[in-house]
């Protein structure tokens, strides 16, 4: 089929990309700068078009003739709420706005912050009520309920955090543990999910064809939890496996100051950051877990990935391109 990737040459975009290359698809990539492409798609290649989200006729020249569209594309980090709406919303209903009547399947990305955290114990597994307690996970909520609304056969796909090659938002923790310390928030004991980016890849290509998928809400994840000193350890056996990285507790009310002042100095230098208070509600909530059941039932799609594993690669690639 026809696919459509938008945020094509992001870190989920371009592996999507290159996984619907690798299974036989013609793929379009609609970036923000096509020149970026160059440098990632060298073996197989995507047609690329060059574009705004806010920019409904070049959208729709891109979309032509497209069976899939994957929206990728979104803010992550800005320096305001209403920034995040705009991109994370806004944007999301001139995507939709641009479809072709044609189309197949809209495939909205989105993220376990939309949900919210749950409890220690208690890993969300579709149809509760949505809880973000951040303003990403808000926009992305309300990017959520833009596809829901939307005349287009859509499924809607929440990952928890990712990792992988290219990813430069956990690549601080992996350059901290290189240097021999990894801090941690409270007590460490934190549940968190994880996907490998190439398993959210292969999950967001089965969510797109499988029938019984359309107008549904899916968690794609692998299905251990790891609380966040197991993470910590894991990181640092991935990075030295002869060593064990020095762990520097931080307590809740020093952690909220301390990501209260990287979020206050980013935003003096005209810069956004993921280590701001207002993700504080989700860096010390009890758990942020959900399970991969229902995509897992509907689809046949699992992880292939353990975490150990996933990290290997990952630290494999930061060496070889020196980011690490």
């Amino acid at each position: 089929m026809k696919a459509l990737v938008t945020g094509g040459t992001g870190f989920v975009g371009s592996h999507l990309v290159e996984h619907l290359l690798a299974t036989g698809h013609e793929v379009v990539c609609y970036a923000r700068n096509a020149a970026k492409a160059d440098g990632l798609f060298t073996e197989r290649r995507p047609q690329v078009f060059e574009g705004s989200l806010f920019d409904v006729a070049a959208m729709q020249r891109a979309m032509t003739g497209a069976d899939l569209i994957f929206h990728v594309a979104a803010l992550t980090a800005a320096r305001s709420r209403r920034e995040l709406f705009r991109v994370n919303e806004d944007a999301t209903r001139q995507v939709l706005a641009a479809a072709p009547p044609s189309l197949r399947r809209f495939v909205y990305v989105s993220s376990l912050a939309a949900a919210g955290p749950t409890t220690r114990g208690r890993q969300l597994q579709g149809g509760e009520p949505e809880r973000p307690v951040t303003h990403y996970g808000a926009s992305k909520l309300a990017g959520e309920l833009a596809v829901r609304a939307a005349p287009v056969p859509w499924t809607v796909v929440r990952p928890p955090a990712v990792y992988g090659p290219r990813d430069v938002e956990l690549l601080r923790l992996f350059r901290m543990a290189a240097r021999g310390f990894l801090p941690q928030f409270g007590d460490g004991t934190q549940e968190l999910s994880l996907v490998y980016v190439d398993d959210l890849a292969r999950a967001l290509v089965a969510s797109a064809t499988a029938p019984q998928t359309t107008g549904r809400i899916y968690y794609a994840t692998h299905p251990d939890i790891v609380r966040q000193h197991a993470l910590a350890a894991a990181i640092g056996r991935a990075v030295h496996p002869d060593r064990s990285p020095l762990i520097i507790p931080l307590p809740l009310p020093i952690a909220r100051i301390g990501l209260w002042i990287t979020g206050t100095a980013a935003f003096l230098a005209g810069r956004s950051t993921v280590l701001s208070l207002d993700k504080a509600n989700e860096f010390l909530a009890g758990a942020l877990t959900c399970s991969p059941a229902a995509l897992e039932r509907d689809t046949g799609w699992t992880a292939s990935y353990s975490l150990a594993a996933g990290l290997a690669k990952t630290v494999a690639w930061y060496r070889e391109q020196r980011w690490l």
